[in-house]
């Protein structure tokens, strides 16, 4: 979750890259990510991290750059819990503007995980 190099090889629904990484794990550090989709054009999201209590815990807030007009500042908290020989993820975020914006982060934040789950295996 922390690893830019990792993270960069699921982040984001299926067909988007992340050709960069920037953040500084820590409260009050930084955190800003390139996405490309498949067809558009280069944006980013950033935001600051508030708890960063690995291996557990991390809650940042996330933007969009450039915003949607539909798009406010949200929180997203991450709470991993260790299951035996599986970990449990679970995450929040919110609040959002309109519904249709949650949808948007709803299947992205879905398919970051399935990517991310093929990726350990």
């Amino acid at each position: 979750m922390t690893d830019p190099e990792l993270l960069a090889k699921w982040w984001g629904p299926r067909g988007f890259t992340v050709p960069e990484v920037d953040f500084d794990p820590q409260a009050g550090g930084s955190i800003r990510i390139a996405m490309q989709p498949p067809d558009g054009d280069l944006f980013h999201l950033s935001g600051e991290f508030r708890v960063f209590d690995p291996p557990s815990r991390l809650s940042y807030t996330f933007r969009w750059e450039p915003p949607d007009p539909d798009d406010v500042e949200t929180v997203v908290t991450l709470s991993l819990v260790d299951m035996g020989a599986e970990t449990q993820a679970h995450l929040l975020q919110g609040e959002f503007a309109t519904q249709e914006r949650r949808a948007l982060h709803e299947g992205g934040w879905k398919d970051s995980f399935d990517r991310l789950q093929q990726l350990l295996g």
